[in-house]
């Protein structure tokens, strides 16, 4: 599978679930002007751009909404958007903001292929929000605050209720919605949710699509026609024996039959297909807790379908929340585990002679130098990184002419050498994500004490596989962290690969720095504010992850910043005169922030409402999941002499202070005159959570040097 930006990953068996997302790049100016409702991340930071924006809307003059998309999608998001306005304008004063215009603007007849129950339905709820529906008309193009549509033709008409009357009131709508004769129909926030359609890129992969460009498969939600290790399922795919509507009731029903099939297929068992229901349950809710349900001919609508939609919803994504599989009872072997035969897994002999080599390999494997990595395996994944490690003038020997050792030479006058190490185990199954990540934090360090990198060696630590795995493994591992090196001007210049239970990353990093322009962790002075670069929480977070307790989103935005290099932070410090700093890792913002009050001989205090947190973390340390190493890290809790008041006010928050951080943000003294300035620059040079923390103080008759307000 090949992506843009990093390396292509190989596949015994390939499963496409991608979905479907409306088909914004068929209408000129939809992408730069619309806000798609999928992904649904992006729709939601957009959603509450839009809110922000109707809270400032003058008084005098309404919010105009237009929704594009007259499925059940479309209906949905009308009505619930109606139901969230009316909502802010009930807790701001029904007088002090304007009701919002929502229009629904649809190709074809509202809710077609719907039954005509949900349709008749529908049309009266919106008719008496006031919502108004435009029919027959389709979108050709989108400007800046503007829609152009192709007027119905004669005898089609709009709708506002549920009338059909030709050239009667919805024909009296038409007219007024679309501006002169220019057909337009003007717009504040414009939403799309058309018929949905494939990524373009898929036609490209030489898989037999059908006329509309989603993936052909069998019953057997295989590829039909095309390579028999590839499946689909979905919204991306489309089976011609059972053709189904785009709709998430069909998707979800191929989960289970699609897991089945695939390890039937790594075992070599026949394959079983799979038959989707020809009638289903469609519920679409009004946003007031009200809803309209549909199954076959039969029609019904009351508050009391709401409670079961939601029942039904909330149900389902418990099964990917709540009801998952304890994951701490499974790692420990306590959990209810299948039984299986004597002997080696199907898989293994449907694999082939070269799995069961290893698995008959792997009862006895060499320690020492008999656990290195092959030179043919290691030269194999080298030649295939990308990109290549850049090259320095001071580096004299390194990758490009391979030595027992890189030569590198040592710093001008004036300038120091700084030597950092830092290696950790595998916290995430990417390993281009994870290259990336053990990179930055290696050299967080290093740009902690005002530093520039120069060299590194890598220490890796791959577990036994064939040695095409172990090729790939490394290749995508080393391509990740040669993106960050590279980008922060640092030569790899070699390294060391062993063989080893689990998958393991690390760099020793060496730097320079001008002896005047040194930060370190003893460089505090009174008075100075306390600035942070980053967010807290990617140790309560992992944790989460681990035991299937954490949002996609939380962890998302966590190994984001986790991979977001603090360079740039570094040099914006030291130009505001920053003496004193340090990168917020292992041992928790409190632990480090003691490690700098010692050698400073300062106090400081810490401001707990002014911590910058990561999404989700609140949510997850209220649940009580913390890192392995929060109970040692909070032992540093003895360092704040207030620590009873903290833990009485803020029972549940308080252990972000002690939350360990992998590739964590850079913690600073700054003259306090100058600190807002700073964080101004910080934020506006991608650190978009940087803040003062707290301040320096000089040394009081408390006994601990923390307070924490």
């Amino acid at each position: 599978v090949q992506f843009a930006g990093r390396p292509s990953i190989s596949y015994d068996v390939l499963s496409i679930d991608i979905g479907i997302t409306p088909g914004s790049e068929q209408v000129p100016g939809a992408r730069e002007h619309t806000i798609p409702v999928k992904p649904i991340d992006r729709f939601v930071a957009n959603f509450d751009a839009m809110l922000e924006r109707y809270r400032a809307q003058d008084a005098s003059t309404p919010l105009r909404v237009v929704i594009v998309g007259g499925g059940a999608g479309g209906a949905e998001i009308a009505l619930s958007l109606h139901h969230r306005l009316e909502e802010e304008r009930t807790s701001r004063g029904h007088h002090q903001l304007p009701p919002a215009e929502i229009t629904l603007v649809c190709r074809g007849q509202l809710l077609t292929g719907h039954a005509s129950y949900a349709r008749r339905a529908l049309i009266g709820i919106m008719k008496q929000k006031g919502i108004k529906i435009v029919e027959h008309c389709t979108v050709v193009r989108v400007d800046k605050g503007m829609l152009t549509v192709e007027a119905p033709r004669s005898g089609t008409h709009s709708q506002n209720g549920g009338s059909t009357q030709g050239k009667g009131e919805g024909h009296q709508l038409q007219q007024q919605l679309l501006q002169g004769n220019n057909n337009t129909v003007p717009f504040d926030v414009c939403m799309l949710c058309t018929q949905a359609s494939a990524a373009p890129w898929l036609k490209l992969t030489g898989l037999p699509t059908d006329p509309q460009g989603f993936l052909a498969i069998n019953e057997c939600l295989q590829s039909e026609g095309g390579p028999p290790e590839v499946f689909a399922a979905g919204d991306v795919a489309s089976c011609a024996k059972h053709p189904r509507p785009k709709a998430g009731v069909f998707a979800v029903r191929q989960g289970p039959p699609l897991s089945a099939n695939l390890r039937r297929f790594l075992s070599g068992e026949p394959l079983e297909p799979f038959v989707p229901q020809s009638t289903w349950l469609s519920l679409i809710t009004t946003g007031d807790k009200y809803c309209v349900g549909t199954k076959g001919w039969i029609g019904l609508q009351g508050a009391w379908l709401w409670s079961l939609k939601d029942y039904i919803d909330r149900a389902f994504m418990r099964k990917y929340g709540e009801d998952l599989p304890d994951m701490m009872k499974m790692m420990s072997g306590t959990g209810a585990k299948a039984q299986r035969p004597p002997g080696p897994p199907p898989v293994f002999g449907a694999a082939g002679p070269e799995a069961l080599a290893l698995l008959a390999e792997s009862k006895m494997r060499c320690g020492g130098c008999g656990a290195k990595v092959g030179a043919s395996v290691l030269a194999a994944a080298l030649a295939q990184v990308h990109p290549r490690p850049i090259s320095r003038p001071d580096v004299v020997m390194g990758l490009e002419s391979p030595d027992d050792a890189a030569l590198i030479r040592p710093p001008p006058p004036g300038k120091l050498l700084v030597q950092s190490v830092d290696f950790f185990r595998a916290f995430w199954d990417d390993p281009y994500i994870l290259g990336k990540i053990a990179a930055n934090h290696a050299l967080g360090d290093v740009w902690a004490m005002g530093a520039k990198p120069v060299s590194a060696l890598a220490l890796a630590v791959v577990p036994l596989m064939a040695d095409r795995l172990v090729t790939e493994e490394l290749t995508q591992l080393m391509s990740g962290a040669i993106e960050v090196l590279n980008e922060s001007g640092c030569a790899l210049v070699g390294g060391h690969t062993c063989e080893g239970p689990e998958l393991a990353l690390g760099f020793s990093v060496t730097g320079e720095v001008a002896e005047a322009g040194v930060m370190s962790k003893g460089g505090l002075r009174s008075g100075q504010a306390l600035v942070l670069t980053k967010p807290l929480g990617t140790g309560t977070l992992l944790a989460a992850a681990m035991q299937g307790k954490a949002k996609g989103r939380w962890v998302m935005g966590a190994l984001s910043e986790m991979a977001k290099p603090s360079g740039k932070a570094a040099d914006i410090l030291a130009s505001y005169g920053c003496t004193g700093c340090t990168d917020v890792t292992g041992f928790g913002l409190l632990g480090h922030l003691v490690e700098m009050t010692k050698p400073s001989q300062v106090h400081a205090e810490l401001f707990m409402q002014s911590v910058p947190l990561l999404s989700g973390a609140q949510d997850t340390l209220t649940a009580g999941v913390t890192s392995s190493l929060h109970a040692q890290n909070a032992r540093a809790a003895a360092s704040v002499h207030n620590f009873d008041q903290v833990l009485q006010k803020h029972p549940q928050l308080w252990p972000i202070l002690v939350d360990p951080q992998t590739g964590g943000g850079l913690l600073a003294g700054v003259a306090w005159e100058k600190a807002e300035a700073c964080v101004q620059e910080l934020r506006e040079n991608g650190y978009g959570s940087a803040a003062i923390i707290g301040k320096v103080a000089q040394p009081g008759n408390a006994g601990s040097p923390i307070l924490i307000s």
